[in-house]
Order: structure tokens, then sequence, then C-alpha cells
């Protein structure tokens, strides 16, 4: 399996933009071959449905068969790559506009599981529900700042990431967690400049009402 695919073409970007499709990806990802007669009670789709799904995953080179001599219709698929890539910028607009449809897919899928995590984890041990974490901060980046914490967070994660294509390298207790890694501008406008502030290590005192300052 090749580290990552990278999607360009917009008709590949809009095939990828499809929920299914993204979770019969996943869990070919993490599972390993699988048939459309295997995955569809896991992903809830109907076992047509994700034998055409799969063929449609395999036409944008997402998905391939595992074994294209076997016998039999129902062949396991397996994913061709573990993480898929896309632009985050494009001149193109036909690029352009199939990545943006495709992020926010992703971003709508993710929020979706997010929410049924926390609906549920009232059921988790205590433990697990002390591990979660779910938080945000607002901070003063450059693009380049923000480029550069990205990095370093992923960085982080693939200290773990062979853990997904090697069950044997999991510990003992060890369960599938979701880590997501976003930064974004924020949509609200920017605020006002306020007053000047002191520099660090000054004072500064308003003057009396009717004092000039």
């Amino acid at each position: 399996m090749r580290p990552q695919v990278h999607l360009s073409d917009p008709r590949a970007l809009r095939a990828y933009a499809h929920p299914v499709r993204m979770a019969l990806v996943g869990l070919l990802r993490r599972e390993g071959p699988r048939t459309a007669t295997q995955a569809a009670p896991l992903v809830g789709e109907s076992v047509a449905s994700c034998s055409y799904h799969l063929r449609m995953l395999a036409k944008y080179g997402l998905v391939e068969e595992a074994d294209p001599d076997g016998p039999g219709r129902d062949k396991p698929w397996r994913a061709t790559a573990e993480y898929t890539d896309w632009p985050g910028w494009s001149d193109d607009p036909a690029v352009a506009s199939a990545a943006e449809a495709l992020t926010l897919a992703v971003a709508e899928n993710q929020f979706h599981r997010m929410a049924r995590a926390m609906e549920r984890r009232h059921k988790l041990p205590r433990e697990w529900q002390e591990a979660e974490g779910f938080s945000d901060v607002t901070l003063y980046l450059t693009a380049e700042e923000l480029n550069s914490l990205g990095r370093r967070v992923e960085a982080l994660f693939q200290e773990y990431g062979d853990r997904v294509a090697h069950p044997e390298r999991r510990p003992a207790g060890a369960r599938r967690v979701v880590c997501l890694n976003a930064g974004f501008v924020a949509p609200e406008p920017e605020p006002e400049p306020g007053p000047e502030r002191p520099a660090a290590g000054e004072a500064r005192a308003d003057p009396p009402a009717g004092e000039p300052s």
C-alpha cells in the first residue's frame, strides 16, 4: 500500500466526496481487504450499493481488486494508499471548486462522527471519558506559522500511524481513536483595532476626567 494517493482531477475529487465512499475507503485502510458483501453491514449499506461505490472508487485509483484472478464475482477489494491528499489551492476553477466540495464533505462527515461519539461517550469507561479531548483555541498566526503548526501536529500523529496497518504493534488496551488536525482562518469579521496597549513591563494610567492626556 502506498503512503498516499493524490487527487487532482475534478471528477475524482467529486467522486470521492460521498460519505459511503469515504466510509468504504476508511474501512479498507483499517481492516484490510473486504468484499462488497463483507463491507455492506460495516458501513450500513446494501451489497449492491457497496459494489457500485467500490467500482467508482477503483475508477479513480482509490481502491483495487485484491485478487483480480480470484474466482467469483464478489472479489475482495483493498485500499491503494494509507491517506488521500488533494490540493488546498488551485488556479484552475474546476479543480478549486471540486477540492472545496471535497473538503467540505470531509468536514461534515467528521462533524457527524464527532457528534455520534459525543452522544455515546457516557457509555465509555471513566478512563476513556477523561482521556478524550474536545477543545479549541484562537491564535494569531501568519500563513507560514499555520502551515508549520499543522506539519508539527501531523508529525505527532504519525508516531502512532503504523499501528493502523499493523495490528500487532497496538499495545494492550488500544482503541481506534479519531484525531482531527484543523486550522482555519476565523470566518467572523476581524475586530476593529483597540487602543494601543502599553509595552510589556510598562504601566499606563488614564488621566482623571477633565485633565489632558
